[in-house]
């Protein structure tokens, strides 16, 4: 396969707007657990925390940008490296675990793309839809949530918490955690309930219909830090849409009473207290596990023929 590394620092280019790609036409019934006009704060529940709990993150990141050029024509692709991981907390412990590495080319599926390989690793082939941004950015996110999975299927823990929405995520010990809000899905009459939320305390869960895996049962929850303003400290969580109402309850009352023992300081964490500490530990383990970006670059240059 012939092609050129961009000259162009690989950062550039790489804007978009994730939340109008990841924005979906999902609606939500908010009658599931209680009628509106019962919507009030839910304090949280005791319940024993489960030996382990499992928090699973994902990155990604662009080490170069290059042209395939094939039958006289130029096609932009780019080279990724993805990595994903758990950490996993005990009482009294937390371990990182199931680390996972990969390194992607993303192409449009209609060109000869091969693998790429260099001195130091091997950019496999992923297709993309065709070469636009957007396309890009879902064939990048799709390979991330293989990894994803793939921790996920290698920890034995009775609760585990996936960074982001569960995106078709089934497996009932699963919970997606969105600590940023792109909409607010409650209807008009209940939204003011956010504000009043007190530390630890939930919204009446609510399902969303539509979307990967056919639906989710979500609330949302406040964690315990300073109060800037109303939305501070405001969670979404997401639990596979099987079972009934009364199951996805009791399973929201319990991760309710799980998470917020883990929210983090302001004066550690910088998007405290929804960045979690064992998501903030596992994110900088698996940017260490990246790699040196431009040593990567440097050997796809040289993969290229323009390296020295």
């Amino acid at each position: 396969m012939d092609f050129s590394v961009e000259s162009w620092a690989p950062e550039y280019g790489s804007s978009l707007n994730v939340s109008a790609i990841e924005d979906t036409d999902d609606q939500a019934d908010a009658t599931v657990e209680r009628a509106l006009d019962e919507w009030t704060p839910i304090d949280p529940v005791g319940t024993r925390r489960p030996d382990e709990i499992a928090f699973i993150d994902g990155i990604q990141r662009i080490d170069a940008r290059i042209w395939i050029h094939e039958s006289g024509i130029s096609i932009p692709a780019v080279c990724v490296s993805l990595a994903a991981g758990a950490t996993v907390c005990a009482p009294g412990t937390a371990t990182t675990q199931g680390v996972r590495v990969a390194r992607a080319l993303v192409a449009p599926a209609s060109s000869t793309a091969g693998p790429i390989g260099t001195r130091h690793a091997t950019y496999e082939f992923v297709p993309a839809q065709d070469t636009t941004p957007e396309a890009t950015y879902l064939a990048i996110h799709g390979r991330r949530t293989e990894l994803e999975v793939g921790v996920a299927r290698s920890v034995s823990c009775g609760l585990i918490v996936f960074d982001g929405p569960l995106r078709g995520h089934g497996d009932q010990r699963s919970v997606g955690y969105i600590k940023t809000h792109h909409k607010v899905y409650l209807p008009p009459p209940v939204q003011a309930i956010l504000g009043g939320l007190g530390d630890g305390q939930r919204t009446p869960l609510f399902f969303l219909s539509g979307g990967p895996g056919g639906g989710r049962w979500s609330w949302y929850l406040r964690l315990p830090g300073p109060r800037v303003h109303p939305m501070s400290g405001i969670v979404r969580l997401e639990l596979p849409g099987a079972g009934t109402a009364a199951e996805a309850v009791e399973r929201a009352e319990y991760v309710s009473a799980c998470l917020p023992e883990f929210a983090s300081e302001p004066h550690k964490e910088p998007r405290a207290p929804q960045n979690l500490y064992p998501i903030s530990g596992i994110e900088r383990e698996l940017r260490r596990r990246l790699g040196d970006a431009l040593l990567l670059e440097r050997s796809l240059r040289v993969a290229a023929g323009h390296g020295t």
